[in-house]
C-alpha cells in the first residue's frame, strides 16, 4: 500500500528575534542575535546570566486576559504560534472535519514557571494558598489540550516529552499519523518557556550553559573553537501537516513536503553523545531511509548545533560518517547561534527554518563562528545569508537520554 503524502501549509513563530514566522526568518537571514541578559529575573549570582529571551510578547494579543492568566508563558506562546501556523495555511475549520484534525506538541519542561512559582506559594503561604490551576497550567499537555479546545481539533491529541528532541519527536510521531490514516491534518511543533531560575541554575550547575556574560550577542557560538556551552531560548514552533490529497482539494498552499523521519537511541549516557556522534548518524540514516533519498541529494542540513563542546564536533562526526565525501558539499547551520538553544521547542523552529530555506532558496548563516575548531570542519555558512536553491534540507535534534530525531524535508513537487 502507498503511504499517504504530508506536506507542510502553515508555519507560525515566536521567538527571541520575531513574534511570527517572517520577522524571525528575517532575523535570521540578517545574523542577528536574541542573546541578551536575563531580563526575566534577577540573574546575579547565576554563573550564565543570559538567554534568547522572547521580548515584547503579549499573550492579550491571542487571548482573554483573563484566560491567559489562567495559563503557563509555555502555553501562551504555543496558542501564539499555533494560531498563526492556522491562519498562515487557510485552514478554516468550520469547513473541515473537525474529528479528522490533530495536535501533537513537544516541550521539555512545560509549565516549570507556574511550577517554581506555586511552590515559592506553598513555602511561604501554605498548601491551601496553591492556585486551582496550577495543576492544569503545570502539565505539558495543555499545550496540546488548549489549542484543541480552541479550535475544535479532536483527533489525535497529545504531548511529546524527549528533551531537546521533544518538537522533532512530536513532529515525526504527526508525519506517522496522517501516513497512517488517523488524521488528515495535525498541528504540530513545540513550546518551551524555561527561561526561570530553576532551570538555569540546574544547567549553569551542570557546565552545560555559557558563560559569556559580557558579550551576550556572541555567547552562542556553535563550532567556534572558543564554545563555552549553550545559551538557554524559549519561544515557540508551530506547523501544519496536512494530507496532500486533503491540502490539494482546499487548494491550499503547499510550502514543503514531509519525506522521512527517523528517530533512535544512544543507550549511553544521561547527557553526553555517544562516541562518535553514532546515535545520531543512525538516526540522520534512518530518515534518509524512509525518504528514499541518498545522501548526495540533501542541500542543506540544519544542524542541532548547540555551542557545547561535545555535541558540536560529535555532530560533526556523524554527519562525516553519514554523507562521507558528500559531507563537504552540503550547507550546514545553526539556528541555536541566534537564539539559543529552545529546548523541547527547537526542532519546529528549525523546521520552519529549513522549510523557508526552501521556499526562498536562502541558507541562514551560523552566527559567531570566528575560531573554526579543527574537529568542526565543515560548511558552516559563516559568510552570511547565501542564495542557493534548496531542494532537500534534513534536520536534527538530539536530546539528554540520548533521543534523536531527524526529519527530512523536500520541495514540493520533486
Amino acid at each position: 500500500m502507498d503511504r499517504r503524502r504530508v506536506v507542510i501549509t502553515g508555519l507560525g513563530a515566536v521567538t527571541s528575534i520575531g513574534l511570527n514566522a517572517e520577522d524571525f526568518w528575517r532575523s535570521c537571514l540578517e545574523g542577528r542575535s536574541g542573546v541578551q541578559t536575563i531580563s526575566a529575573f534577577d540573574p546575579e549570582g547565576f554563573a550564565s546570566r543570559i538567554a534568547g529571551e522572547v521580548r515584547d510578547f503579549d499573550p492579550t494579543d491571542f487571548v482573554d486576559p483573563k484566560e491567559a492568566r489562567r495559563m503557563d508563558r509555555c502555553t501562551q506562546m504555543g496558542i501564539a504560534a499555533s494560531d498563526m501556523a492556522i491562519k498562515d495555511a487557510s485552514l478554516d475549520m468550520s469547513k473541515v472535519d473537525g474529528d479528522r484534525v490533530g495536535c501533537v506538541i513537544g516541550s521539555g519542561t512545560g509549565g516549570i514557571s507556574t511550577f517554581e512559582k506555586q511552590h515559592q506559594v506553598l513555602l511561604g503561604r501554605g498548601p491551601s494558598r496553591v492556585s486551582p490551576f496550577f495543576v492544569p497550567m503545570m502539565i505539558i499537555d495543555m499545550v496540546p489540550g488548549m489549542i484543541s479546545m480552541r479550535h475544535g481539533l479532536k483527533g489525535p491529541n497529545f504531548a511529546v516529552v524527549s528533551a531537546c528532541a521533544s518538537a522533532a519527536h512530536a513532529m515525526g510521531t504527526s508525519f506517522r499519523i496522517i501516513q497512517g490514516g488517523d488524521a488528515d491534518v495535525v498541528i504540530t511543533g513545540g513550546a518551551e518557556a524555561a527561561v526561570t531560575p530553576m532551570t538555569v541554575a540546574g544547567f549553569s550547575s551542570m557546565k552545560a550553559l555559557s558563560t559569556r556574560n559580557d558579550d551576550p550577542p556572541a555567547a552562542s557560538r556553535p563550532f567556534d573553537a572558543e564554545r563555552d556551552g549553550f545559551v538557554i531560548g524559549e519561544g515557540a514552533g508551530m506547523l501544519v501537516f496536512e494530507e496532500l490529497g486533503h491540502a490539494r482539494k482546499r487548494d491550499a498552499r503547499i510550502l514543503a513536503e514531509v519525506a522521512g523521519y527517523g528517530a533512535t537511541a544512544d543507550a549511553y549516557h544521561m547527557t553526553a553523545p555517544a562516541p562518535g556522534g553514532e546515535g545520531g548518524a543512525r538516526s540522520m540514516e534512518a530518515a534518509l531511509a524512509d525518504s528514499g533519498i541518498v545522501p548526495a541529494d540533501v542541500s542543506y542540513i540544519n544542524a542541532h548545533g548547540t555551542s557545547t563542546p561535545h555535541n558540536d564536533k560529535l555532530e560533526t562526526a556523524a554527519i562525516k560518517a553519514v554523507f562521507g565525501d558528500a559531507a563537504s558539499g552540503v550547507a550546514v547551520s545553526s539556528t541555536k547561534s541566534m537564539i539559543g538553544h529552545l529546548l523541547g521547542a527547537t526542532g519546529a523552529v528549525e523546521l520552519i527554518a529549513c522549510v523557508l530555506s526552501i521556499r526562498d532558496g536562502r541558507i541562514h548563516p551560523t552566527i559567531n563562528l570566528t575560531n573554526p575548531d579543527p574537529e568542526c570542519d565543515l560548511d558552516y555558512v559563516t559568510e552570511g545569508a547565501r542564495d542557493m536553491e534548496v531542494h532537500i534540507a534534513l534536520s536534527n535534534s538530539f536530546g539528554f537520554g540520548g533521543h534523536n530525531a531527524t526529519l527530512v524535508v523536500k520541495r514540493y513537487g520533486e
